[in-house]
């Protein structure tokens, strides 16, 4: 009897001091809503509905989360986050920025150990390529319709820019699994 005791016991214990690695989807949505009115901004793939290409890159765009469930091409897993990578399981990509230099854009690639692909979101929300940590991913102030102009879906261009508490509304992002 002890010795069944004892092996439950243990078991019991190697049970709970597992740890299991979990992935939460999730949507990288800007901290300040700027001027969007459905559901703020998220990082998205430019281009919508059957026109999703992951060459075309990150944009800033309406976040869908407001129809009930995460869209497909704004969807990254935290399990990468904390490996400093942006990656889309829906797409299986990476972001890349094109340059650590300001005014970069941010692409889509296969995941490999591009350096380019290490990008870190850190505490105080900002998103840092570690190529060069003073630059952050930056919402653009202008802001453009979808559909040529003919959705209530907004964008804003994605760029690299100096991090700056001026720039912290257009600099902030924080993730969500939904609404």
């Amino acid at each position: 009897m002890m010795k069944h005791l004892i092996v439950g016991l243990t078991g019991l214990l190697a049970l709970a001091t597992t740890t299991s690695v979990y992935a939460d989807n999730v949507e990288i949505a800007l901290k300040h809503n700027l001027d969007g009115y459905l559901n703020g901004y998220c990082l998205d793939i430019s281009g919508g509905g059957k026109n999703i290409d992951p060459a075309n890159g990150l944009q800033v765009h309406t976040c869908y989360s407001y129809k009930g469930a995460l869209g497909s091409d704004q969807i990254f897993t935290t399990e990468k986050l904390s490996e400093d990578k942006l990656y889309m399981p829906e797409f299986n990509v990476c972001a890349q920025v094109t340059e650590a230099i300001e005014g970069a854009q941010v692409t889509l690639h296969n995941c490999d150990q591009n350096k380019l692909q290490q990008i870190s979101l850190l505490g105080d929300g900002t998103i840092r390529p570690l190529a060069d940590e003073s630059l952050c991913f930056t919402a653009s102030l202008s802001t453009r319709r979808g559909l040529q102009g003919t959705s209530n879906h907004q964008i804003k261009d994605l760029t690299l820019q100096k991090c700056s508490p001026d720039r912290a509304i257009f600099q902030q992002w924080f993730t969500r699994t939904g609404i």
